[in-house]
């Protein structure tokens, strides 16, 4: 996916969080002559420029300027796995492939599945929280 297309990457407001075991940092992006890039390839470019492994940087809330050419957003470069692990929050975590994302029925056959659990008393509750049975 190497494009020709010259792209800058600029980080401000660089700071080493030790509490945190990672640098963080407002990272701005210009890319005059392309459309946005990829979490991922610009995770490559950090972790090249930063000299660490492209796991460890995270990069998100990533926001088109209007009119195109530049995107700003905030970056993360972890000193290592676990402390990643630890501070991260999950849907970060699922994103990066870290953790497993946790799978739930619709919001829809949740509420309606603790309606039907609100009708009856008792050891039938448990029961009636089971979805309904077809005939």
């Amino acid at each position: 996916m190497g494009s020709p297309q010259p792209i800058t990457l600029r980080t401000s407001k660089f700071i080493t969080n030790r509490l945190l075991n990672r640098k963080q940092f407002v990272l701005t992006v210009l890319h005059p002559t392309r459309p946005n890039l990829s979490r991922t390839e610009l995770s490559e470019k950090l972790a090249a420029l930063y000299k660490t492994e492209k796991d460890r940087v995270v990069v998100f809330g990533l926001k088109a300027k209007f009119g195109g050419g530049s995107s700003q957003g905030f970056g993360l470069i972890y000193d290592d796995e676990e402390s990643q692990k630890k501070f991260e929050p999950r849907h970060r975590l699922v994103r990066s492939a870290l953790a497993e994302k946790v799978v739930k029925p619709s919001r829809k056959l949740r509420k309606e599945r603790k309606n039907r659990a609100k009708k009856v008393r008792g050891t039938a509750k448990s029961k009636a929280a089971d979805p309904a049975k077809k005939k």
